[in-house]
């Protein structure tokens, strides 16, 4: 197993000439060309993860130098096990030994195929965790494994944490509802559907981040709609971004003006 220097996406040999996450519209092949790395050869360079609390029940987990997109892995805490979320493109005995000293892992649930990490090696390395994969997005897989479960719709993962399939960046996209974090009043954990900004009370609807294709405002509006009928106060991205507060009237008000400017009603101010 391998996987590319670019995305971090793990895939099975024999290896294709190219990445085909990366060929595809929403992302790239770097200026130098296609690479493939191995976890063996990522650890003999250094490579380092930390676990951060963001929020009492929420740790997050990041790698130094980042690796492929960069991604920080969620690890959701609940009483019946945690939900390993995003997970990053590298691991090693030292992150599988910390993360398991918060208890058991219930299961690896990525919000869409660029965050697929290697999500089988961590599978692998937790003792066979169980791999939640949209449906709609399995032909992305780079690395098949028995322990792989294709899902649609929403999914319970234990009391109060929920999957849920929104579409948009890729049809399978997904976010996972928390609603025991912000103390209460409810956390959503995304991907790029849905992203906050770095202005932290607005949030994108891209089909692309790095090629600038945007999501029709019909598309931004019809995941806002879904995510309206959910309760959560705080939104956290895929590489940490926070809307700390107001996160379900930020959405609706993003979606609306995501709608506006695609359909041209501000067109008299470019």
């Amino acid at each position: 197993m391998l996987i590319c220097a670019a995305c971090a996406v793990e895939r099975e040999e024999p290896l294709p000439d190219s990445c085909p996450i990366c060929t595809d519209e929403r992302q790239y092949v770097p200026l130098g060309g296609q690479q493939w790395l191995s976890l063996d050869e990522l650890q003999r360079t250094g490579q380092q993860t930390s676990l951060h609390e963001n929020e009492p029940g929420l740790i997050g987990i990041s790698t130094s130098p980042k690796v492929g997109i960069g991604q920080t892995t969620q690890l959701v805490l609940t009483p019946d096990g945690s939900l390993l979320w995003d997970p990053i493109g590298y691991v090693d005995d030292n992150v599988v030994r910390s993360v398991l000293e918060h208890g058991p892992v219930l299961a690896i649930a990525s919000s869409h195929p660029h965050m697929f990490g290697v999500q089988v090696e961590w599978s692998r390395r937790l003792g066979g965790v169980p791999v939640l994969v949209a449906r709609a997005d399995r032909d992305w897989l780079g690395r098949e494994d028995p322990m792989i479960t294709f899902w649609s719709g929403s999914l319970q993962l234990a009391e109060g944490l929920v999957l849920h399939q929104t579409g948009g960046h890729f049809p399978g996209s997904a976010v996972a509802h928390w609603a025991a974090g912000a103390q209460g009043r409810g956390v959503l954990l995304t991907g790029d559907s849905v992203f906050p900004n770095p202005d932290r009370r607005s949030i994108a609807f891209m089909r692309s981040y790095p090629n600038h294709l945007p999501l029709s405002g019909k598309v931004a509006l019809r995941i806002a709609a879904q995510l309206g009928e959910l309760t959560f106060d705080r939104i956290y991205g895929n590489f940490n971004n926070v809307i700390s507060t107001d996160a379900g009237e930020i959405l609706r008000l993003s979606a609306a003006r995501h709608a506006a400017w695609a359909g041209g009603d501000f067109d008299h101010l470019t």
